[in-house]
């Protein structure tokens, strides 16, 4: 019986969603409330491995089990054996070959920046604070030149291991709302702080102490020409897309706008 699910976690204090030897992921702790549940065959498959402090809205995940139980037991059971950290907020039966990584069509994160005046004490782990004004007319037009298949060589982690640099993103939106600029972005897959170092870029760009373009970043496909890595506090994973099945999943900006308005102040 394959299940496949959507979970949401504030990762926060969890060295990120991969198992890891000697560390406190969102992966063990998952698997672990499944296990109390029902026996599990394998390791659970997941369709994006997020870092240490970011959080996911939409993370998607498969596993298998001979047990037979209904839906409701799995997903009651499931969550009754979670932190308040973590929630299953839904689960579905899938076709018997579905893998939540490789069948993924296209993954999208949104990274929030908060640009108020004064410290967002009761948002600090959920947003990059920047208290420098912003030419965001400008990254946004600078953040044209990432969309479509690009070398991201220039935006790659000192850690990447991927061999092919080639990306495709297939949409990136900066949004202002009130105190908060929330960068919207799809693409096929991504390469180790892509998107953080794409962020970080920008931000650098709308602040003035980058001169180059993102074009010249690009065709540098140098990790020097480009900015600063943004903060993994601010970055939240969204969702995933997918041709073989269709899932109940909440990855609305808005949504993420409003839990951050409510928890501004």
């Amino acid at each position: 019986m394959k299940l496949v699910g959507v979970c949401q976690y504030d990762g926060s204090n969890y060295s990120g969603f991969q198992s890891q030897t000697n560390a406190n992921a969102i992966q063990d702790v998952l698997e672990r409330a499944i296990s109390s549940v029902g026996k599990l065959n394998d390791r659970i498959n997941f369709s994006g491995r997020t870092d240490a402090g970011v959080h996911a809205v939409g993370q998607v995940f498969d596993f298998s089990s001979p047990d037979l139980r209904k839906i409701d037991q799995w997903l009651k059971g499931i969550n009754s054996n979670l932190p308040p950290s973590i929630s299953v907020i839904s689960l579905q039966k899938g076709p018997n070959d579905f893998h939540s990584r490789f069948d993924a069509t296209s993954r999208s994160y949104g990274f929030v920046l908060y640009t108020g005046v004064t410290r967002p004490v009761f948002l600090r782990n959920y947003v990059q604070w920047e208290q420098q004004n912003l030419d965001v007319h400008l990254m946004r037009s600078e953040a044209t030149y990432l969309e479509g298949t690009h070398n991201f060589n220039a935006f790659r982690g000192s850690k990447c291991i991927a061999k092919n640099p080639n990306r495709t993103i297939k949409a990136i939106e900066i949004i202002e709302r009130d105190n908060f600029l929330i960068f919207y972005i799809s693409a096929n897959a991504y390469l180790y702080n892509m998107v953080r170092i794409i962020v970080g870029t920008l931000i650098d760009i709308g602040k003035g102490v980058m001169k180059q373009s993102v074009i010249d970043v690009l065709d540098s496909q140098n990790r020097k020409f480009a900015g600063r890595t943004a903060q993994s506090n601010g970055l939240f994973f969204l969702g995933s897309s997918y041709n073989k099945i269709k899932l109940d999943q909440q990855n609305d900006l808005l949504n993420l706008y409003n839990f951050l308005r409510i928890n501004e102040n």
